[in-house]
C-alpha cells in the first residue's frame, strides 16, 4: 500500500513496456492476475476513459485504462515533470468504526494503529497465519472517529471476508466494531506541481499536510472529499476520494489548469513509477507465501507490535528476524534485454540458479533496465554481479540499491 507503500498502494500484474515510438503494452507478466474480457468491472469512470481515448484493458477484474494518446512512455516523463491523474477507483476503500476499530485493526496487520494521531495514516500489511501477506494497505486514524483503510482492486473479496470474519469474532465476545464499505471514487494526482495545481482549489495551505496525512475538505467547492498525501509513483501528491457524482468535476477542474498542464495516466506508466521507487506490487513482488522480511518490509513491524506478538502469523515472522530467511527481495540493474517477472536469476558464473525476477522493465528516466526479485541471503549485496535468463538468452546485470530514482515524498523536516 503501495508505500506502498506505496501504496502505497495499487494491485494486479505488471505492466511491462516497450519503450518505442508507440509505447507497445508486453503482457507477458503475471496473466494469473488478469481477467477475461467477460464480466469486468467498470469504475464510475469507465466512459470516461473512453472519451480521453484511453485504451482499456482487463486487469485485477476490472477494465482500467493502460494508457492514453500519449503512450506509456511520454506519460511516464509527464508524471516525473509535470502532473498526472490515474483512476485508481478500482482499489476497495473501508471506513472502521466503533470505540474497539484499533484492536481489530492491529488483530488483522502489523501496523502500531493506537499511535496514530488523528489524521496520520501508515502503510502496512494484512498477515496469515503462516506470517504471509495476504495484502498491503495504508490505514489512517481520521480526525472524524474511524478508520479509513485502502486496499488493492485484486484482493477486494479477500480482504473484506477476513474482515467481515474478524468483525464477527469481535461481535461474539462483545466488542464494537463495524465495516462501510465505500462506493466513492479516488484519483490519484502525482507530480512534482501536484501541490501548486491543487492549492487554488483547497480552503487550507498543502504545505500544512505532510506525507501520509489526510483531511476531510473540500477541493474546487466540492464537499468532502478526503485527500491523503500519498501514492504509488515516488512523486508528491495526493489521493482524493470524493463520491462518484463529483469526480468528473474535480477531474475537469483539475485538467483545466493554468498553473501547469495536467494530464491523464493509465496503468501502464503507474507500473514503470512504482518500479522506478521500488515499491512493491502486490500478487507480482509478494504475496500469501512471502513474510515481510523476505520482502524487504520488516521496518514496517514496530517495536510495540513486536513486544506484544499479537498479530496473525507472529512466530513465523518474529522468527525471521532471529534467523533470516532463505531469500531475500532485493533491485537489479542491466543492459540489453530486460529481465521480466520469471525470469531465472543466476550467480555470476551462470550455472548456479540463485532466485527469480518478480517484476522488471526499461527504466524510461534511467534508460536502462530495472527489475526486483528475489535472492538467496548471500547474494544481496549491492554491486553483486547476476545473471539473467531471458527467453535462453544468459544477461548479465547487477544488484542495486532501492529506490532506483529517489523518490520525492513531502516530509517536513523536523
Amino acid at each position: 500500500m503501495n508505500m506502498t507503500l506505496s501504496h502505497i498502494i495499487f494491485s494486479g500484474i505488471s505492466l511491462s513496456t516497450r519503450l518505442g515510438t508507440r509505447s507497445e503494452l508486453l503482457l507477458n507478466c503475471n496473466k494469473r492476475l488478469y481477467s477475461s474480457t467477460e464480466n469486468l468491472r467498470k469504475t464510475y469512470l469507465y466512459d470516461y476513459h473512453v472519451e480521453k481515448g484511453g485504451r482499456m484493458v482487463p486487469f485485477g477484474g476490472w477494465s482500467m485504462p493502460v494508457q492514453y494518446k500519449d503512450g506509456i512512455r511520454d506519460s511516464h516523463h509527464h508524471v516525473r515533470n509535470h502532473v498526472g491523474i490515474f483512476d485508481v477507483s478500482h482499489m476497495m476503500q473501508t471506513k472502521i468504526h466503533g470505540k474497539d476499530r484499533v484492536a481489530f485493526m492491529e488483530s488483522l496487520t502489523l501496523a502500531n494503529v493506537k499511535i496514530l494521531k488523528p489524521g496520520v495514516g501508515c502503510l502496512t500489511v494484512f498477515t496469515n497465519e503462516k506470517g504471509g501477506i495476504n495484502d498491503d494497505l495504508i490505514v489512517t486514524n481520521t480526525s472524524e472517529g474511524y478508520l479509513y483503510v485502502v486496499s488493492n482492486a485484486a484482493c477486494d473479496h479477500k480482504d473484506f471476508a477476513n474482515m467481515e470474519k474478524k468483525c464477527a469474532e469481535f461481535h461474539s465476545k462483545g466488542l464494537d466494531v463495524t465495516l462501510e464499505r465505500l462506493t466513492d471514487s479516488l484519483i490519484a494526482v502525482q507530480g512534482p506541481s501536484a501541490a501548486k495545481v491543487l492549492q487554488p482549489g483547497l480552503t487550507f495551505e498543502l504545505a500544512d499536510l505532510p506525507f501520509m496525512r489526510s483531511i476531510l475538505t473540500s477541493v474546487f467547492d466540492i464537499p468532502n472529499c478526503r485527500v491523503t498525501r500519498c501514492g504509488y509513483t515516488g512523486e508528491d501528491g495526493v489521493e482524493i476520494s470524493v463520491t462518484c457524482e463529483k469526480v468528473i468535476e474535480l477531474l475537469e477542474n483539475l485538467l483545466n489548469s493554468n498553473v501547469d498542464e495536467v494530464r491523464l495516466a493509465g496503468l501502464g506508466a503507474r507500473d514503470t513509477l512504482r518500479l522506478e521507487a521500488g515499491l512493491c506490487l502486490y500478487g507480482n513482488d509478494m504475496d500469501e507465501t512471502t513474510t515481510p522480511i523476505e520482502a524487504s518490509l520488516g521496518w514496517l513491524l514496530g517495536k510495540r507490535r513486536r513486544q506484544l506478538a499479537d498479530f496473525p502469523g507472529a512466530s513465523h515472522i518474529l522468527n525471521h528476524f532471529k534467523n533470516p530467511p532463505q531469500r531475500q527481495r532485493v533491485g537489479f540493474t542491466s543492459t540489453g534485454p530486460s529481465p521480466r517477472h520469471g525470469s531465472d536469476i543466476y550467480d555470476e558464473s551462470g550455472k548456479n540458479v540463485i532466485g527469480i525476477v518478480t517484476s522488471g522493465c526499461p527504466s524510461p528516466t534511467l534508460k536502462k533496465n530495472i527489475a526486483m526479485g528475489y535472492v538467496k541471503p548471500e547474494y544481496t549485496a549491492v554491486g553483486t554481479n547476476v545473471v539473467f535468463d531471458i527467453r535462453k538468452k544468459m544477461v548479465p546485470g547487477q544488484v542495486a540499491k532501492m529506490p532506483f530514482v529517489p523518490t520525492n515524498y513531502y516530509i517536513v523536516k523536523k
